[in-house]
């Protein structure tokens, strides 16, 4: 044994080690990432949650409601009020995941008030989100107590005030008692049916991550790479065929947890062909997007220790962001601006409509446009990045 000769090993290592800064900062600044992302995604409020207020009753009840409620978008800002004028409007857009609740007052709520005839405001909740449908029902429950507060009867003549007030809690002295009924859209959802969705992406990103990233750094390192350029293959040819690979690979691993996780949580009618079609495009088009933005950020990297290093940030940066586990709703402001550019977050909405609502191409058009949308900009930006020669 030569302690001089295992210093040496020590030094080699040591100035490899800082002559990588991306190992570095994965190695040093991943844990803090973890630390802050995670600490903030789970268990916040929610808030400026869209809900939609059918109001059939314009008494003077009714506006009390009213004034409730937009007492509580002002503060605490749970929920942005949307008013309809259909009930049957509104819960179209609630099935298609536009609205996360229906407020219901229906046209004899100000009549039953003042008759004390058992006066009722529909709640109907999109359950497939036990967090925010829990989250508004709580503010819904203290409207409801402050509606149903005890008031005091006019003073009969030769009444004192001390006996009146002593009266307040007496069955006669208080309101009709206000009920808000809670209606569920979708039959009761387990906790793991709501964590298929990231599970299905997250499978796709490592897909994405394995053949957009390692293999091809892999690939650079062995000199396969080499093979490719003494071929008359064009950039785009290069690009698109090797983002293209991975793509498929990312649709089968994709397809294949949605099939299994789908059996095992239980969706029901996941057989249903027109659904079946929806969830494979929104697969495709994921992989697409994932595969590509892996090619992107590897295109110039040629370090094999990069992608391997970068891949628990990245994990952490997309995946908790994106509602996958927690809703969106409860994150703070700029955890939710992280999750606003956050592919995932549009990947985990359509799977969601799709798994927990089956809300048909209505509830997928929007991500599957941003989707589509960010692969034409990286893979144009990984083709005028790609390297023809060595």
């Amino acid at each position: 044994m030569s302690l001089y000769r295992i210093f040496a090993l020590i030094e080699r290592d040591m100035r490899k080690f800082f002559r990588n800064p991306a190992l570095m900062v994965a190695s040093m600044i991943f844990p803090l990432v973890q630390l802050v992302v995670l600490g903030y995604a789970f268990g916040g409020k929610i808030t400026n949650v869209d809900v939609a207020l059918v109001d059939k009753d314009t008494g003077t009840e009714a506006r009390k409601v009213r004034a409730g409620l937009n007492a509580i978008v002002q503060n605490p800002h749970t929920f942005n009020l949307t008013e309809y004028r259909e009930l049957p409007e509104a819960l179209t857009d609630l099935r298609a995941g536009f609205l996360k609740a229906v407020i219901y007052v229906p046209p004899d709520f100000s009549r039953r008030v003042l008759r004390n005839e058992n006066p009722r405001i529909a709640f109907i909740e999109d359950n497939t989100d036990t967090f925010t449908a829990s989250g508004i029902y709580e503010r819904m429950q203290q409207l409801q107590n402050a509606l149903n507060g005890p008031v005091l009867a006019p003073m009969e003549p030769g009444e004192s005030p001390a006996a009146n007030l002593a009266g307040l809690f007496s069955p006669n002295r208080l309101p009709a008692s206000i009920d808000i009924q809670t209606v569920e859209v979708y039959p009761y959802i387990d906790y793991i049916k709501y964590l298929l969705a990231g599970s299905i992406s997250l499978s796709i990103f490592v897909t994405a991550m394995i053949g957009g990233g390692i293999t091809l750094i892999d690939d650079k390192a062995r000199g396969l790479h080499e093979g490719y350029l003494c071929t008359p293959l064009s950039k785009v040819d290069l690009v698109l065929g090797l983002i293209g690979s991975g793509a498929i690979k990312g649709l089968m691993a994709g397809l294949i947890i949605t099939v299994i996780g789908g059996l095992i949580a239980g969706i029901p009618q996941l057989w249903e062909p027109v659904r079946l079609i929806y969830l494979i495009l929104v697969l495709a088009v994921t992989s697409l997007a994932m595969l590509s933005f892996m090619f992107l950020l590897m295109v110039r990297v040629s370090d094999p220790l990069v992608p391997r290093a970068i891949f628990g940030v990245l994990n952490t940066l997309l995946f908790f962001p994106s509602g996958a586990v927690y809703p969106t709703a409860g994150f703070p402001i700029w955890l939710r601006a992280l999750s606003f550019v956050d592919p995932f977050t549009y990947v985990v909405d359509a799977l969601k409509n799709l798994l927990l609502k089956d809300t048909g191409f209505a509830g997928i058009s929007l991500d599957l446009g941003l989707l589509a949308a960010f692969s034409v900009v990286v893979i144009t930006g990984c083709i005028l990045l790609f390297k023809r020669q060595i």
